[in-house]
């Protein structure tokens, strides 16, 4: 008794992982605003006039992460992350 099977660790590592990808999930969406004042009330990066669409629409067309942040120099590559998190987010 008293010692720790595999299992427990694995489940243990497991509930690790799902509170880790949570609190970078959170921390994630904290960039996307809504302001009904601003770009007609979609949702936009950081309170700039950089709208979720704008950085999903430069993907589609074949940028790269590299590009849209050459292009658009005040992102952050959390920004793009957090433009495709919340776009999986309304589709889901």
């Amino acid at each position: 008794m008293g010692e720790k099977s595999s299992c427990d660790s694995v489940f243990q590592w497991e509930c690790y992982i799902t509170i880790r990808i949570e609190i970078v999930m959170n921390d994630l969406m904290k960039r996307i605003t809504i302001n009904p004042e601003q770009c007609g009330g979609r949702p936009c990066i950081r309170g700039m006039r950089i709208r979720v669409i704008d950085i999903l629409d430069l993907f589609a067309v074949g940028l790269s992460t590299e590009k849209i942040l050459i292009e658009l120099p005040d992102l952050a590559p959390d920004d793009i992350k957090a433009a495709f998190h919340y776009a999986g987010m309304k589709i889901s």
